[in-house]
């Protein structure tokens, strides 16, 4: 399973609930028609002192399925809608080390 991990800095103009209210109103649903993805984790940055406002992580079967989706329509809708709306997006690919906690 590939994974990338995407972390997003809101615009300066840009309120902390204004940038939640797009990023889980309005960006995830299109998100979610990604084609191929597997799954996707949105994760709200608490501190609004945080050098970024969310961390978003998606699952492909391969990086090619990855490359495929961003290049298709609804892909470069999704890479659009983020960069209209941030000031920094930062992504990367990672390796997934799933422990399981002992007892």
């Amino acid at each position: 399973m590939f994974k990338a991990v995407i972390l997003l800095k809101r615009r300066e103009d840009s309120s902390v609930q204004e940038f939640r209210s797009w990023w889980i109103g309005e960006h995830a649903p299109l998100a979610r028609q990604l084609p191929g993805v597997k799954r996707i984790c949105f994760n709200v940055v608490e501190s609004e002192e945080a050098l970024y406002d969310g961390i978003s992580e998606l699952w492909f079967e391969t990086e090619k399925d990855f490359e495929a989706a961003y290049q298709s329509d609804i892909g470069k809708t999704v890479a659009a809608d983020s960069m209209a709306h941030v000031s920094r997006r930062d992504r990367m690919f990672v390796k997934e080390n799933v422990l399981e906690p002992t007892e």
